[in-house]
């Protein structure tokens, strides 16, 4: 007697997640580079702390995508980067080196900056998502930065990388920070001087870095208060008992809109 087979249910079959595929691959990638490195036991623990915190919050961040698109690839490369340069930073305020390779890759990590939003224009593949983390990768790239040059010229320069930090805390209590804010070409220049700056400043061989760097700090200072007043501004405009019209629950990726 022949036994027949059990017919397969029709169904469709399930998607193949690819986003976990890619931010897994990056993690594996920024580890395996920074190794290749070799910054040193300090240097190493971070960059495998920053491979394993970028692929944790990413993996929340983009948990509605099944694949990232062509421009977040792009960003992602930039943070593998990132995560080097700060492994890098790492291992030479513990056990000391020279300064070039943290230098070089943060000046590919600028460059690319500018081409994350190229490619996603190209594309039509533009995001809200995207653009949050392209604004997470410039903070980080800046703050990690700072800690490098800070330890040449000064504390006072970690202010550079604190501040949208700050900022971002501070909307945690005052939701009223996290308003949108209408786009604004001096605010990005601002950002793109403090990149340029520092990193200028990280390879020593700029004179009078620190008249620089102070003129950048007091350019970024003028541009969180400005957009600070603003806020404060709509913010008493349109005050109704304890809501904020245009204002925005805190998201990963997303803390605020600056």
């Amino acid at each position: 007697m022949t036994v027949p087979r059990p017919v397969p249910r029709p169904g469709r079959r399930r998607p193949v997640v690819w986003r976990a595929w890619e931010l897994a691959g990056a993690a594996c990638v920024q580890v395996a580079a920074v190794a290749w490195l070799r910054p040193g036991p300090a240097g190493l623990a971070a960059g495998v702390a920053c491979a394993l915190a970028a692929w944790g919050v990413l993996e929340f961040a983009f948990r509605g995508r099944r694949a990232l698109r062509p421009a977040d690839h792009v960003t992602l490369a930039r943070l593998v980067l990132i995560g080097c340069v700060a492994a890098l930073v790492t291992g030479r305020l513990v056990h000391g080196g020279p300064a070039g390779a943290p230098v070089a890759l943060a000046a590919v990590a600028l460059v690319l900056d500018g081409v994350d939003g190229r490619v996603a224009r190209r594309t039509g593949t533009a995001s809200e998502l995207g653009a949050r983390f392209d604004m997470e990768a410039d903070a980080l790239l800046i703050l990690v930065l700072s800690v490098q040059v800070a330890a040449v010229v000064g504390l006072w320069v970690l202010a550079i990388g604190a501040m949208r930090y700050a900022f971002a805390a501070a909307s945690w209590a005052a939701p009223w920070l996290r308003a949108p804010l209408p786009p604004s070409f001096a605010r990005k220049a601002v950002a793109v001087v403090q990149g340029v700056v520092l990193t200028a400043a990280a390879s020593g061989a700029v004179p009078y870095a620190a008249v620089f760097v102070a003129a950048a700090l007091a350019l970024l200072a003028w541009s969180f208060g400005r957009d600070v007043l603003a806020l404060a501004a709509r913010h008493r405009r349109t005050r109704r008992g304890r809501e904020v019209h245009g204002a925005r629950r805190a998201r990963v990726l997303d803390p605020v809109a600056r």
